[in-house]
């Protein structure tokens, strides 16, 4: 007890995923149908359709939140589900008998309505035999009895037995591969059928990225159409006005190359996806059947060129993003450059403005001071007139000539006084109010 609280709440979670999904344990022949559900967005049918088969068939009913899930229809049928990211998988097995190859076998028991509750939700579904014994040597050498697509493909795999399909979709829905055991262990058998339904699954979720590659193409193709002229106008170099509108209509396009980005995820996905396939062809230890293309070579002719593809559309939609926010820069540079050359246009002719204002302030100043002057001689000059006319000894222009210096002084020392004392008026008084 000790010891369990000493772990890390994870711990326990994160040891049991390396024993999460467990190779298939088949002995003898058998026959394995498989479907790959993608819900689109839709999370909730994965669990949904587990749970619906377990109560249609007689399961014990599977936890919440589930990963993975294996039980078992008496010796001779099982069942494992597995929960991926995006995906689900169901895979159905059962113990062969006859040489009734490639029929429902392993799901004859499962009622139809459980089928209908994945319509339009089926991305994968396939068909595998597993032929050992004295039936091997027979299906070994009429493959193409089953196996009838145009190109057939095989190899020797696991060094102890073959593999036999043709990529194609019969018209009963179902692909085909056939597996030669030439003496595989009870392991390996499981382990090879297991790898090779995963190739299919996982090359499918991986071309999904094709269809929105095309769309995404055909889509960069109009943008770029579109950016020509307006990199041509750009040049041209018209006004602050027309680079003011071709820098809207940069921006809207830079908008529209940001929506399909969108994609982005789903190309991400088809690397990761990618990888997985070729990781599974090559523990397939591939050898060659004279005559027939290997697995190998069948994807890197059909299945890495539709990669490819998708890698070069999203690289193109990367390139055209960075030359539309490379143009949206430059334009920007020159729509700035515009702008701030405006403004030291404007700042110089407020510069000009405050001079000439300046200017006349200093005119008026001295008018102030010449006609508050005046005025002050003016009232010297009335009281020494009233003076003299009372009979004091005192020449009155005499007086008065002599003041005008002096006053003169006065005034402006009482000019420039008030002038300094108003800004700091000014700025005590918000002080006072703080104060307050």
């Amino acid at each position: 007890m000790t010891q369990r609280i000493m772990d890390h709440p994870l711990r326990d979670g994160l040891a049991r995923e390396l024993h999460a999904r467990p190779f298939l344990r088949i002995g003898g022949s058998v026959s394995l149908t498989h479907f790959a559900i993608y819900g689109d967005g839709d999370t909730v049918i994965h669990h949904a359709l587990l749970a619906s088969l377990c109560r249609l068939t007689g399961l014990d009913e599977p936890a919440d939140g589930i990963t993975h899930y294996s039980a078992r229809w008496g010796a001779d049928k099982q069942l494992k589900w597995e929960r991926h990211t995006e995906f689900s998988t169901f895979t159905f097995v059962a113990q062969r008998c006859d040489t009734h190859y490639f029929s429902d076998l392993a799901t004859c028991h499962i009622p139809a309505d459980w089928f209908e509750a994945f319509a339009g939700k089926r991305l994968v579904a396939l068909r595998m035999e597993l032929v050992s014994g004295e039936a091997a040597a027979y299906a070994r050498e009429n493959a193409r009895q089953w196996i009838d697509g145009p190109i057939l493909t095989g190899s020797h795999v696991l060094g102890g037995g073959q593999v036999f399909c043709d990529w194609t979709i019969p018209p009963d829905g179902f692909s085909r591969f056939l597996v030669i055991d030439n003496g595989f262990r009870q392991v390996q058998g499981g382990r090879l059928l297991q790898r090779l339904y995963e190739i299919e699954t996982y090359r499918m979720m991986a071309l999904l990225a094709l269809p929105v590659a095309r769309e995404l193409g055909r889509s960069v193709d109009n943008l770029q159409r579109s950016l020509a002229p307006l990199m041509r106008s750009m040049d041209a170099g018209q006004g602050v006005r027309h680079d003011a509108e071709l820098l809207e209509r940069l921006t809207h396009l830079a908008v529209r190359m940001e929506a399909l980005a969108e994609s982005g995820n789903r190309f991400s996905a088809s690397r990761a996806y990618e990888k997985l396939v070729l990781a599974r062809i090559q523990e397939l230890r591939e050898e060659r059947i004279e005559g027939i293309p290997t697995i190998a070579e069948f994807m890197e002719r059909r299945f890495a060129p539709a990669m490819e593809t998708c890698r070069s559309v999203w690289a193109r939609h990367e390139q055209f993003a960075g030359r539309v926010a490379r143009a949206l820069d430059l334009l920007r540079t020159r729509v700035n450059l515009a702008q701030e050359q405006d403004t030291t246009r404007l700042l110089e002719g407020m510069d000009q403005t405050a001079r000439s204002q300046l200017r006349l302030q200093h005119a008026v100043e001295g008018l102030s001071v010449a006609a508050i002057s005046y005025y002050v001689l003016s009232l010297a000059g009335a009281g020494l007139k009233a003076l003299h006319s009372v009979h004091i000894p005192l020449d009155p222009d005499l007086i008065k000539g002599t003041l005008i210096l002096p006053v003169v002084l006065l005034v402006v020392r009482a000019t420039r006084r008030s002038k300094h004392a108003q800004p700091r008026g000014r700025t005590r008084q918000p002080a006072a109010n703080q104060g307050l």
